[in-house]
């Protein structure tokens, strides 16, 4: 039985605000199907669009799982987001490496990123509204202050230069995306300001870029509500869009490592239920800058945090919970949104 729809659908209250969205694949497309239907009007592909997934071999791609997403999302009129083209992670070696197994020059490597994205982008122009286009490239060190770009082998083999060219080529790809810079710990003042200076850069350089992704991957605890208002204040400063790109609020703190729970305690519930409404309050207030919201997940019976950074440890960070039912987090977050009489 569908409890859910006895709720109003997320995707109503806040259709004057910014788009509702979920992260998905082909398993929770089947498994999830009624809740993302009747509450989300946005999907993002959780892995299925990441370099090693759709191009694992210089002469060969795999669209088939990022296929059955774009097609969900056509078939429900659902906008969709394109996770991702440049991440240090989830790459494949061959892009980096030349025929003996050394690094590639620049030239080749630049190439080959031009020729991945317009087959990608290409692909799905007809439904993918904007991409994350360059993911996680900035240093969490926070002990050096003269830190600034994480090292991978994109930097060492391109130098600064690859961020801009990845956002050129997809604007080539695809002039009508919106192109966006995505990276986590963004409301950390350390990191928040790196991002600022790479943006600011970016644009100073006349590349296409249209926003700023907030992965926002919370918990009960942190990062506190005003780091977060002061991260979305700071990239307003740049006049572009703000989504909130991979939303989840972990029920443990990070260095949490303890495995006992099997359900969440009433206190966890209800300081996620705290958590959520402060958080889509203070998201409601900068409507004007945010034109999306998009949890990493729908409900509490998948998500990315189990096993991680805890093996074997279960996590409950959504508003939905293991039978994909309401939780009072819910409640609250439909409540901030809710006409008044």
């Amino acid at each position: 039985m569908d409890t859910y729809r006895e709720e109003v659908p997320l995707k109503t209250l806040y259709k004057d605000a910014f788009h509702i969205g979920a992260a998905v694949n082909p398993r929770t497309i089947e498994s999830q199907r009624s809740l993302l239907k009747y509450h989300f009007n946005s999907l993002t592909a959780e892995n299925e669009m990441k370099f090693s997934s759709v191009h694992p071999q210089e002469d060969l791609y795999t669209f088939e799982n990022a296929d059955i997403i774009a097609a969900f999302a056509r078939e429900q009129n659902m906008a969709l987001r394109g996770h991702t083209l440049v991440w240090h992670n989830q790459t494949p070696n061959w892009l980096f490496e030349n025929e003996s197994g050394g690094l590639v020059e620049s030239d080749v490597l630049m190439e080959r990123l031009r020729s991945h994205i317009q087959t990608v982008v290409g692909r799905y122009k007809d439904v993918i509204y904007g991409w994350d286009v360059v993911n996680e490239v900035i240093s969490d060190d926070e002990k050096d202050e003269s830190a600034y770009l994480r090292s991978s082998r994109w930097l060492d083999i391109a130098g600064e230069s690859f961020i801009a060219k990845a956002f050129e080529f997809a604007h080539e790809a695809d002039p009508k995306a919106l192109l966006f810079y995505n990276d986590y710990n963004e409301s950390n003042p350390h990191k928040r300001e790196r991002i600022y200076r790479l943006v600011r850069s970016l644009l100073d350089q006349g590349v296409p870029i249209h926003g700023i992704g907030l992965q926002a991957h919370w918990n009960l605890y942190a990062p506190s509500l005003d780091d977060i208002r002061s991260a979305i204040e700071r990239y307003a400063q740049l006049g572009l869009q703000l989504q909130l790109t991979e939303l989840d609020v972990s029920v443990f703190r990070f260095e949490d490592r303890r495995t006992d729970l099997v359900h969440p305690t009433k206190d966890m519930l209800e300081l996620q239920a705290e958590r959520y409404e402060s958080i889509f309050r203070l998201l409601h207030e900068y409507r004007e800058h945010i034109s999306a919201v998009t949890f990493w997940g729908a409900a509490d019976n998948y998500t990315w945090l189990d096993d991680f950074p805890v093996p074997g440890r279960k996590n409950w960070p959504f508003l939905f919970d293991e039978k994909q039912r309401p939780k009072e987090a819910y409640q609250r977050v439909a409540g901030i949104a809710a006409p008044t009489n």
